[in-house]
């Protein structure tokens, strides 16, 4: 019987793209070479903890069952081989354990030649009005009459999670424009953020408004909710009907903005990192209050999120020294804002989807006539988190049917 690869300890699908060719070791390091002349190396106490057998992973659940401290010292090599169906073998002590690698997933993480670990999964553009890596418009037919977790699903799925992660916002088209069909259609990507203002939102004007967005008046450009220590990662607006004169919606790519301060105007972008706003939203019946930069970075020095939103900032509380700088970076930034290079304007159809990052994302509205029409657009919330887990499934599917054309290139999930 022929010895097929053996499992891995995720449900991922890793296809063999190099053969592992010959392997040495140390007690404490293992070596292998691969068929395109490739070198990897991996520790002995990495291989001991990342293995698929019962003892290390729960099978049930992948998840990691082994303390390394319950060892009686720590794990040394003492064989290795490459077996007749090209997995990695290891023995192990203190255990005298001999446990097989998957050589799909060695290959993927190897981290002694990996590229970075943490770089998006789609690679970030950003865009201006006039780019021509501007904003995506998908035709999403029949979405919600697809199976779910069905290739036709993924098919109209894939190429907007790839826009919303690379450019941060994609506009579906030809979507149900009965109320409430937005939950359904969110859910296709993952769980809905509910918040104050309920699991889905109606964005149209109404008597006692506690929000400027449930009036007629025109939004400046802002992100929602950066009243919260963690404002939603992403929002939809889903529109079921647009008949009023006026109320154009106009979407900015606020790292686009936080690039060109930071390239016309350093001084000025170091401001907008440093100073702590406060987002204050103190409603009747709520108060949110936080307070941050409107610029973030994150520990490498790269544009993780952006909180502007003038209606919804409180009084600068902030060193005595820093206050002028502050209001003067603020004022470049809102000239910046108002330059028509930075902005798309759109008018919603009904059946019109628009997903867009919340901590990239700049969206704004002009001004209509509440008396001309009907404008009624319902949103949600999610997180980027949703985002990117729907993505990853998608991207597995696709490997599982690769994998399926081939079975002895990859492994199956765990039974």
């Amino acid at each position: 019987m022929t010895q097929s690869l053996p499992l891995t300890p995720d449900y991922d699908v890793w296809p063999v793209e190099a053969q592992l060719h010959e392997v040495s070791f140390k007690p404490r390091l293992l070596t292998v070479s691969w068929s395109d002349g490739r070198e990897s190396r991996y520790h002995s106490i990495w291989l001991r903890e990342n293995a698929a057998d019962e003892t290390t992973v729960n099978p049930a659940t992948r998840e990691r069952i082994l303390d390394l401290s319950t060892l009686t010292s720590w794990p040394e090599i003492t064989g290795a081989e490459i077996d007749e169906a090209g997995a990695l073998c290891v023995d192990f002590a203190p255990e005298g354990r001999r446990l097989r690698f998957h050589p799909g997933w060695l290959r993927a993480h190897d981290y002694g030649n990996a590229d970075d670990p943490e770089a998006p999964l789609v690679p970030v553009t950003t865009w201006q009005r006039d780019s021509e890596d501007g904003p995506d418009t998908l035709d999403a037919t029949g979405l919600l009459d697809t199976e779910e977790g069905s290739q036709a699903e993924e098919e109209i799925l894939a190429p907007a999670l790839t826009s919303i992660l690379g450019k941060g916002l994609v506009r579906l088209r030809n979507l149900p424009i009965e109320p409430g069909s937005l939950e359904a259609i969110a859910q296709r990507i993952g769980p809905v953020r509910p918040t104050n203002f309920g699991l889905l939102f109606n964005v149209k004007a109404k008597p006692n408004p506690d929000s400027n967005a449930y009036t007629s008046i025109a939004l400046p450009p802002h992100v929602d909710l950066p009243t919260r220590e963690y404002q939603p990662g992403m929002q939809m607006l889903h529109c079921l009907e647009n008949s009023v004169k006026g109320g154009e919606a106009v979407m900015l790519d606020g790292f686009a903005v936080a690039e060109a301060l930071r390239e016309r105007h350093p001084d000025t972008f170091t401001t907008l990192t440093q100073v702590r706003w406060c987002f204050a939203n103190t409603a009747k019946t709520t108060d949110y209050v936080w307070y941050s930069p409107m610029i973030r970075l994150d520990d490498r020095g790269e544009l993780l999120e952006v909180r502007i939103a003038d209606f919804l900032r409180g009084p600068l509380q902030t060193r005595f020294e820093d206050v002028e700088p502050a209001y003067e970076a603020l004022m470049v930034l809102q000239k910046m804002l108002h330059d028509p290079a930075f902005a798309i304007r759109f008018t919603y159809q009904p059946g019109d989807l628009v997903i867009f990052d919340n901590r990239r994302l700049l969206h704004a509205r002009d001004a209509f006539e509440g008396t001309s029409g009907h404008r009624w657009l319902q949103g949600c919330y999610m997180e980027r988190d949703e985002i990117r887990s729907r993505y990853r499934m998608v991207r597995r599917a696709s490997q599982q049917r690769l994998a399926s054309v081939s079975p002895t290139q990859a492994s199956s999930a765990m039974v």
